[in-house]
């Protein structure tokens, strides 16, 4: 609603007044593209494939373990008394308890390790963006994809710079 507001108030300040348009310096930045594609982005996108890769193994681990138990205990259904067979599917149910929370905790820390890598580089994309906007003189820069840019020219986007001035910095 805010950039909403903000782009509204900067197209009536360049319909009202053509005279300060001409000193009007408007830029767009698309912070998506540029946290895929910047150094940082792409660093934090291996670690947390890593760590998938390691927890779905462990995943992988658990289901083959579930699925054993359940074959064995199936097989020596009929062997066991109704007390062993009991005992046998508690044993099996906790261990299915176990591998759901696993997963669940396991899923909620990728998002959050996700979570924050993403907040770490987005705001050193913010401070990137503020830093290019007063060397370059600008008066607004837009996040195109959140502030409803419907439209802009290329010569305004300024992403690929915001990549490699922040990739700079690293």
């Amino acid at each position: 609603m805010k950039r909403m507001l903000l782009l509204a108030l900067v197209v009536l300040g360049l319909i009202a007044s053509p005279v300060l348009a001409a000193d009007f310096k408007v830029g767009v930045v698309d912070l998506q593209k540029a946290l895929n594609l910047s150094v940082a982005g792409k660093d934090a996108k291996e670690k947390i494939k890593v760590k998938f890769m390691s927890m779905d193994a462990e995943v992988k681990t658990l289901e083959a373990e579930l699925t054993k138990l359940k074959e064995d205990a199936e097989k020596q259904a009929m062997a066991l008394s109704e007390k062993a067979r009991t005992a046998k599917e508690r044993e099996y149910q906790q261990k299915v308890k176990d591998y759901q929370r696993f997963k669940k905790d396991a899923q909620d820390e990728l998002q959050r390790e996700d979570g924050e890598f993403t907040r770490v580089i987005i705001e050193g994309l913010l401070k990137s963006v503020q830093e290019m906007g007063k060397k370059q003189g600008y008066t607004v820069i837009l996040e195109k994809t959140e502030s409803a840019v419907i439209y802009s020219d290329k010569t305004v986007d300024l992403t690929d710079q915001l990549i490699k001035a922040f990739d700079a910095k690293k």
